[in-house]
């Protein structure tokens, strides 16, 4: 089946990203895939007949960079249709061990990076009355585990942000979805792509407990990245995406813990937030 939907992924050289560009290939779709590397990228992907694909070699903390990507995006394939901030960053440790340098790493690519793509695809889609947005968060970004309370704001952040973009771009026929995975089977976990504070305190045993447990999970993660990248075929072909989605049944029984907990504190502190009114 040949389509003429152009999307835009972020960070596709490996996992879920990757996943989702063979997918669309596959499926017929036209694919502009951002990595740091391109011909990581182009080894990763394998061969492709003809322009369906654009490797592109993107610096997603550079405003200039993205920009570019989204000229020679449009310059490619005449349009975009659909933008998927998949590019994220991991970082574990406890807040007092995490330096600087490592804090504006997380942000910049798991917070500012999707602002900076969602700025530079919003001119096009504005003019075209179309366009779906997929940010990829994280169950973390509403209920965090142990020990990620870094990556848990990031993705705290892109959920919030979406959440609102989805209103603010409503008039113009843009649809807005942030994605919550839970634990899939990625490189995510494996020794490469984990990342940990490199100021190690002591004390915090609960913390390098959890960690052991999640570098223990890899390769045996319940969630299908294959399955995770129809889902987001289909979102961008629903006529009404939902604004959040939680995939993975480990997603959804953490968001419906979460929300428990929540609706019982709301209730139980109802008087103290009633207190501080004016009579």
């Amino acid at each position: 089946m040949k389509t003429e939907k152009v999307w835009f992924i972020t960070g596709a050289s490996k996992g879920m990203g990757l996943s989702l560009v063979k997918k669309l290939l596959q499926e017929g779709y036209n694919v502009a895939a951002t990595s740091r590397e391109s011909q990581r990228l182009i080894d990763a992907v394998g061969p492709i007949e003809g322009p369906q694909v654009l490797p592109l070699e993107v610096d997603l903390t550079s405003e200039k960079s993205i920009g570019e990507a989204f000229e020679r995006t449009v310059a490619h394939f005449g349009k975009i249709d659909v933008l998927v901030n998949n590019a994220g960053y991991g970082i574990g440790g406890a807040v007092e061990e995490i330096n600087q340098e490592e804090i504006n790493d997380s942000f910049a690519i798991n917070v500012m990076a999707v602002i900076k793509t969602m700025q530079s695809v919003m001119p096009y889609f504005r003019q075209q009355r179309s366009g779906n947005i997929i940010n990829i968060s994280s169950i973390a970004g509403f209920a965090p585990g142990i020990g990620w309370a870094m990556y848990a704001a990031t993705k705290y952040a892109v959920m919030g942000l979406s959440e609102v973009m989805a209103e603010d771009v409503k008039e113009f026929g843009v649809k807005v979805t942030v994605v919550a995975p839970g634990a899939f089977r990625t490189e995510f976990l494996e020794e490469s792509s984990l990342v940990f504070a490199e100021n190690k305190i002591e004390g915090y045993s609960a913390i390098r407990a959890s960690h052991e447990k999640y570098a223990a999970m890899n390769g045996t993660q319940i969630g299908n990245p294959e399955m995770l990248a129809q889902v987001l075929i289909d979102l961008a072909a629903s006529p009404n995406p939902p604004v959040r989605l939680y995939l993975g049944s480990d997603a959804y029984r953490r968001a419906t813990e979460k929300i428990h907990l929540l609706s019982q504190e709301l209730e139980s502190n109802k008087p103290i937030s009633y207190s501080t009114d004016f009579n």
